[in-house]
C-alpha cells in the first residue's frame, strides 16, 4: 500500500507516518498552514495551570487538555482556593498516574499569593522539554497547543506567544476598555523591550524548559505583573520569540474574571521597572 492511498486517521496524530500521509494528500504548503508536522514521540509537554477558585470549570478544562494528542505532565498549582477546588484536586490526586499520556502533578499554596506566584511554583517543578501556561478557566483552547509548539519543535524559536489580536480566529466580543488597556500595555512594553508583540498580556506563553527555568529565580511579581516582567526578561536575553494567532472566549466578571484596574496600574509600573533592569 502506498502513502497516497493511506488513511491518515489510522495513525497517531503528529507521528512521521501520519504527517507523511497528510503531506501526500494535501501538500507541504497546506500542511504548514494547518499546523500539521512531526512531533518527536519522546517529547514531553509541561502544562502549568495556576488554579484559584475554579471548581466550576476545572474538570472541563482538564478534559480539553488531556484530549490534546501529546505526551504531557499537567502541573496544577492551587493558590489557596476556598470554593471547594481543593477537595476536587484531592480526588484527582487519587488517579494522578492513571493515564501515562497525561500525568497529573498537584501542588498547594496555603495562602493565596497570586498567579505569578503559582506560575513560579509550576515552572520550577516542570520536567518537560517545553512548558506552556494554561489558565484554569475556559477562555483559551488547548486544542491549539500543537500550532503553538511548532516553532519551538522545529528549532525556530525559544519562546512563543499566542496572540488574540492576530489572524482570523474566533473571539468573544466583550469589554472595549479591556481591549484598549491590553493594547496600551503591549505598546508600552514594546517601547521598553524593542519587541513588536501584539499581545503581551496573553495567557498562552510557551517556553523551552531551560529558558523559563533560567529566568524563574529572577521573577518577583506575584500577581498579573508576571506578564510584563517575564516579557522584559525574555527580551533582555535576546531569545528567539514568535507569535501565533489564537482564538479567545473571554469571560465576564460574573463568570469569575479576576483582573481589575488596579492590576492594570501595577502592570504599567512593572513595564517601566523591568524595562530598565532585572
Amino acid at each position: 500500500m502506498t502513502l497516497t492511498t493511506d488513511n491518515p486517521e489510522r495513525y497517531h496524530p503528529y507521528t512521521t507516518e501520519w504527517f507523511a500521509s497528510l503531506r501526500e494528500r494535501l501538500g507541504e504548503g497546506v500542511c504548514r498552514r494547518l499546523g500539521y508536522y512531526v512531533i518527536p514521540p519522546d517529547m514531553l509537554l509541561s502544562v502549568v495551570i495556576p488554579v484559584y477558585n475554579e471548581r466550576q470549570t476545572l474538570l472541563s478544562l482538564l478534559d480539553r487538555v488531556k484530549a490534546v494528542p501529546l505526551r504531557k505532565e499537567i502541573i496544577l498549582v492551587d493558590d489557596g482556593s476556598r470554593d471547594g477546588t481543593r477537595d476536587l484536586l484531592a480526588e484527582l490526586e487519587l488517579v494522578a498516574d492513571a493515564d501515562p499520556q497525561n500525568r497529573l502533578r498537584i501542588f498547594y499554596h496555603q495562602k493565596n499569593a497570586g498567579k505569578g506566584s503559582a506560575l513560579r511554583t509550576g515552572f520550577a517543578e516542570a520536567r518537560g522539554d517545553i512548558v506552556i501556561i494554561q489558565d484554569a478557566d475556559l477562555e483559551y483552547d488547548p486544542a491549539e497547543y500543537p500550532r503553538l509548539l511548532q516553532p519551538i519543535v522545529e528549532g525556530q524559536a525559544d519562546v512563543v506567544y499566542g496572540s488574540r489580536f492576530l489572524g482570523d480566529y474566533s473571539h468573544r466580543v466583550l469589554y472595549y476598555w479591556h481591549y484598549l488597556g491590553n493594547r496600551f500595555l503591549t505598546t508600552l512594553s514594546n517601547c521598553f523591550s524593542n519587541l513588536n508583540l501584539t499581545d503581551m498580556e496573553t495567557c498562552y506563553k510557551v517556553f523551552k524548559r531551560e529558558v523559563i527555568q533560567e529566568i524563574v529565580p529572577t521573577l518577583k511579581q506575584n500577581r498579573f505583573g508576571f506578564e510584563p516582567e517575564v516579557t522584559a526578561k525574555i527580551a533582555r536575553r535576546r531569545l528567539r520569540i514568535y507569535e501565533m494567532s489564537i482564538s479567545y472566549s473571554g469571560r465576564t466578571y460574573d463568570q469569575g474574571k479576576k483582573i481589575g484596574w488596579r492590576d492594570g496600574l501595577k502592570a504599567i509600573w512593572c513595564v517601566v521597572r523591568y524595562g530598565f533592569a532585572d
